[in-house]
């Protein structure tokens, strides 16, 4: 408690910077490159270097800074057109509050397991219908299958509606639960890791699907056979709906 109340101190020590309405889109940007950069440092370096290329999942693939550079300029366009404005109207709409104390340990580990969870089964219910209905992958959801082999930078390459919805998961669900401030902060840090890690292409020995026991979490190469394969592995995450759903798919 007391190590947690020293970081949220520390944190209200920005609170005017908190609060402005620039803050959000800022945050999700800075947050999300800083997670993409050592899997670009990767992919730069692994036709070059064998050992990095060996946990390489599509070892065959290679990623280029054409390829690279069309994900970013689509990802920094959306939160410039959609996402900037929007957060702007949020900020208007609901003034953000923030409480002196710090949330206790145990329920920051309980809130965040239920935040994931519950963007897990919104995010397998949301792609699995964009998978089944065909109008609705053609028109909204294909432009992120545009990569077969998947690389950081391809975490946030889709369009308006895709990044919106998703995004309005994400942001409604802390609301919902009615979690503390950090733990808010707390989620979207770890759910955009987690995604980008989903997304980095590589099967590294400490990535979070080894660490999780049973075969609980997929991870990369759960998500990197559903952009290959297209008809399996929906959930962003854990493996539990796509296995009572029957599409689990593993290489």
């Amino acid at each position: 408690m007391f190590g947690l109340q020293y970081i949220w101190d520390s944190v209200l020590q920005y609170e005017a910077v908190l609060r402005s309405p620039y803050f959000p889109v800022l945050f999700s940007i800075t947050v999300y490159l800083s997670f993409c950069l050592p899997f670009v440092v990767l992919d730069a370096l692994s036709p070059r270097v064998a050992l990095i290329r060996r946990y390489k999942i599509q070892q065959k693939t290679s990623v280029s800074w054409t390829m690279m550079w069309s994900c970013l300029a689509l990802s920094l366009y959306n939160h410039a057109v959609f996402i900037f404005p929007l957060s702007v109207l949020h900020w208007y709409w609901r003034p953000v509050s923030y409480t002196s104390m710090a949330p206790g340990l145990l329920r920051v580990i309980w809130d965040l397991a239920a935040c994931l969870l519950l963007f897990d089964f919104q995010y397998f219910v949301w792609h699995l219908l964009h998978h089944k209905v065909p109008w609705l992958y053609r028109t909204f959801h294909k432009v992120h299958h545009k990569y077969t082999s998947t690389f950081a930078l391809a975490t946030e390459y889709s369009g308006a509606w895709e990044t919106l919805s998703l995004g309005f998961f994400a942001a409604v669900n802390p609301m919902l639960l009615g979690v503390h401030p950090m733990t808010e902060m707390l989620f979207h840090m770890l759910n955009m890791w987690l995604s980008v890690e989903d997304h980095c292409g590589y099967d590294l020995p400490w990535a979070t699907h080894r660490l999780v026991p049973f075969g609980l979490y997929g991870g990369a190469p759960h998500h990197d056979v559903h952009h290959q394969k297209f008809k399996s592995n929906y959930a962003p995450y854990f493996t539990h709906w796509d296995k009572l759903f029957g599409t689990l798919h593993s290489e």
